[in-house]
């Protein structure tokens, strides 16, 4: 079996600081040897009509589904997990293992 994906998609609360949000998921992903990759953006260039109001988007790569399993269940992950959740109005999540249509050059 290739990677698998978890794919987060977020609207967080007005005040919130998402860059010191991230320095501790930073920090988690670096501790957590289960995380093949992980990438983090805004979104810049669509409407709010078609995002439905998520601005940020979070991808973390894994090896496997049992990594990710691992990974949710770890105790840092569950501690910044509650930290995340209430810094967020909304979320969406999508697991899943990617069909690579064009690999990367």
């Amino acid at each position: 079996m290739g990677d698998f994906k978890h794919l987060v998609l977020v609207k967080f609360k007005d005040g919130v600081l998402v860059e010191k949000l991230m320095e501790g998921m930073q920090n988690l992903v670096a501790e957590m040897d289960t995380v093949k990759s992980f990438e983090w953006g805004r979104n810049v260039l669509s409407e709010d009509t078609i995002t439905q109001g998520f601005t940020h988007v979070f991808l973390l790569t894994f090896r496997s589904p049992n990594d990710l399993v691992t990974y949710t269940n770890h105790p840092s992950h569950l501690e910044y997990a509650e930290k995340f959740t209430a810094a967020i109005d909304k979320v969406l999540l999508f697991d899943f293992p990617p069909i690579l249509v064009k690999p990367s050059a």
